[in-house]
Parts: C-alpha cells; structure tokens; sequence
C-alpha cells in the first residue's frame, strides 16, 4: 500500500486560496490515479479531484470545477490541490488518496489514504 501524509491546510477568508500537499512513500505513487476528498462536519467524505497516473486526465466535482486544480509530479512522488475563490462551504478535512480505477469518484475504490487536513474558509 502506499502511505500518504497531507499538508497546507489552514484558516483563509472567504475567496482567498490555499495550497494542499499530499506526499507518498513509496514509488507505486506513479502507477496509481489520485484523487482527494474531503468531510465537512456531520456530512459524508465526498469525492473533490482526481487525476490519473500520468498526469494527463483529471476529473473535478461539479462544486470546484473552475476553483480548484489537481496535479501531480511521479519524480517527486507528490500531488496537489490549488483551491482558489475559497468559500465557506469548502470547510471540511481533506484527505488525498490513491487507486487503481482512474476517475472514480467512489471511496471505496480508493485503497489507500491519509490523515487529513483540516481546512477552514471564514465569511
């Protein structure tokens, strides 16, 4: 399994932007699709991004389309997530994962995951 730890997450106003990082442990990183989720309080983890092995292919959830960008570096064994015009309902803990289905917006398809990191937009 691929061990994967998150970072940059924090507390911005609403429309201001950050940066999340999710480094893997091992080099299967570059022969799985990404893909990051998130849990706000009281609701269900839900699928954000994900991008395939290569790079080449991401998918978005309709509410970050335009907002938020995937992407990947498989030399540096990395992903990312530039989430830009921040609201408040992006409020969750975001975690990064990987899986051997490219696209799939379904958790349990995603066998390996990190801790997570909190992220807090203001009004």
């Amino acid at each position: 399994q691929v061990q994967l730890v998150e970072s940059g997450g924090g507390l911005v106003q609403a429309g201001g932007s950050l940066r999340l990082s999710c480094a893997a442990s091992r080099r299967t990183f570059s022969n799985a699709a990404m893909g990051w989720f998130r849990q706000a309080p009281g609701k269900e983890r839900e699928f954000v991004a994900s991008i395939s092995w290569s790079g080449g292919v991401t998918y978005y959830a309709d509410s970050v389309k335009g907002r938020f960008t995937i992407s990947r570096d498989n030399a540096k064994q990395s992903m990312w997530l530039q989430m830009n015009s921040l609201k408040p309902e992006d409020t969750a803990i975001y975690y990064c994962a990987s899986s051997s289905r490219l696209g799939s917006t379904n958790e349990h398809d995603y066998g390996s995951w990190g801790q997570g990191t909190q992220v807090t937009v203001s009004s």
